[in-house]
């Protein structure tokens, strides 16, 4: 018999708890900086130096970080589920808790690829440098997508919206497109659980159970939900 087909959307509120720091502070600034200086092709173009210096630290803040118990508990599930995680996430988190598969929206933080050829990809988990170049001659940059550039793996998540049987919202506000606009691909009869400090607007959609509580702490409850006290 298979096993129920579990997809989890995930955004940083899952890796706050690791210490990393979500997308966008209440300030409107990302750890200190202004989205457009720091995670456009514009500001890349402008001041590339600002741009590899800035991932390279945020590189440094991933390897340095440890998954927490959400990250653990959502691979632990895949005994009993087929897991599917889609993040919004740039960080490994999710593969070193143990999670077989993960699909990234916005890229990868230990990556970079050419600044031309998008699928020259390689691994990094040192610094980028002005020089460092890929097998194409052109400069490597983080293997991030960008504010202003189109979000390739979309079209590869829909279908896996659509073949869900348990949908899970974890860590999101819902407010970057088109990622956000995924939940809508999930079908209207299964159950929604959505963890998260702040509940995002999900008034639209049906079978939500909402759980206001940290990723850590949701996750203990939804544990609980999916397994009865037996767990």
């Amino acid at each position: 018999m298979s096993k129920p087909k579990l997809v989890v959307l995930t955004g940083a509120g899952i890796s706050a708890e690791s210490g990393l720091k979500t997308f966008r502070d209440s300030d409107g600034l990302w750890e200190g900086y202004n989205i457009e200086d720091v995670a456009t092709p514009r500001a890349w173009r402008k001041n590339p130096q600002l741009v590899l210096d800035f991932y390279n630290t945020r590189r440094r803040g991933v390897l340095d970080a440890q998954p927490n118990a959400a990250h653990l508990a959502l691979a632990a599930l895949e005994s009993d589920f087929e897991v599917r995680i889609i993040t919004q996430n740039i960080d490994d988190l999710h593969e070193r808790a143990g999670s077989s598969y993960v699909m990234h929206l916005h890229g990868e933080i230990l990556k970079m690829r050419s600044e031309k050829t998008p699928h020259l990809i390689y691994d990094i988990n040192t610094d980028i440098k002005l020089g460092d170049v890929a097998d194409d001659g052109a400069q490597l940059r983080p293997h991030i997508v960008w504010f202003e550039e189109p979000v390739p793996m979309i079209e590869q998540a829909v279908p896996i919206m659509y073949d869900a049987d348990i949908f899970l919202l974890i860590g999101t506000s819902l407010v970057v497109y088109p990622a956000a606009g995924l939940v809508d691909y999930v079908p209207d009869g299964i159950p929604k659980y959505v963890i998260d400090k702040n509940i995002p607007p999900i008034n639209r959609y049906s079978n939500v159970i909402p759980i206001e509580k940290t990723a850590t702490e949701g996750v203990k409850d939804l544990l609980q939900m999916l397994y009865g006290n037996g767990n």
